[in-house]
């Protein structure tokens, strides 16, 4: 199945897909690379059974620690911002007080900074002790090695943390697949639904915006990567949300890009 061009791409100027001036691919994970069942029916749920007991036994690690603060921040400006249903948290309790706050985030599938670079930390235990094994769709592994091959630059985007995306490239079911990455973006290069987190990953992989192509399931996505110059694919995997209309190209491979 070719990608299928987005209606008007040419008179936008953009890229396509198979276009020869790609140099850099971008790629989301959840839905792209990775089943969207293997974040939510495993990881989530491994993480919210172990991180309490995770939280007692590294308290006092400096990076937990930094984490919990970032955390208590979060919370705070939640609350000035006037939300209602917060569990209570005086901040001042600790890791062990944080874990209600933890626990509505999780609920909420809320893409907190602090709370995504904890889970990745709880995370590291599971597939260090072979509890976990990162899975991926079978055309993964394949096509990012012969985009590797052939000179590309691959780089992923999640809201999951760096930490959390190396772990899961790392200890995949195809082996190691970190020396294909080039690079590695969470929320701390900005919100997945604004441009202006594409611009600042292309200019920190050293390329124009026109460059770099985006893969992702979210449309809302895309639309923000097209507003920052990039070229887009709506990957259509088993198990993604379907997604009305045709502003995007659609894959349901990754070797379906053509590049």
């Amino acid at each position: 199945m070719a990608a299928r061009p987005a209606p008007g791409a040419a008179s936008r100027g953009q890229l396509g897909p198979g276009d020869a001036s790609v140099r850099v691919v971008l790629l989301d994970i959840e839905g792209t690379t990775t089943p969207i069942a293997f974040v939510h029916a495993v990881l989530f749920p491994y993480a919210a059974r172990a991180l309490p007991a995770f939280l007692e036994g590294h308290a006092f690690d400096s990076a937990v620690a930094a984490d919990i603060a970032l955390l208590a921040h979060e919370y705070a400006a939640e609350k000035a911002a006037g939300a209602a249903d917060l569990p209570p948290w005086d901040g001042a309790s600790g890791a062990a007080g944080a874990i209600p706050y933890l626990q509505y985030l999780m609920r909420q599938d809320r893409k907190s900074t602090a709370l995504k670079s904890l889970q990745g930390r709880v995370w590291e235990m599971g597939y260090r002790g072979g509890e976990l094994v990162g899975q991926l769709f079978e055309d993964v592994a394949p096509t990012l090695a012969g985009w590797h091959a052939a000179g590309l630059r691959l780089a992923i985007f999640s809201s999951g943390s760096i930490h959390a995306q190396q772990l899961l490239f790392r200890h995949s079911e195809a082996g190691d697949l970190t020396p294909y990455l080039a690079g590695y973006f969470d929320t701390r290069s900005g919100p997945k639904r604004e441009a202006s987190s594409y611009r600042c990953i292309a200019q920190t992989m050293e390329v124009a915006p026109e460059a770099m192509l985006f893969v992702s399931d979210v449309a809302a996505e895309l639309d923000a990567a097209r507003e920052a110059g990039c070229a887009t694919a709506l990957s259509v995997r088993p198990g993604n949300a379907p997604v009305e209309g045709e502003e995007h190209p659609r894959i349901a491979r990754l070797g379906d890009l053509g590049l």
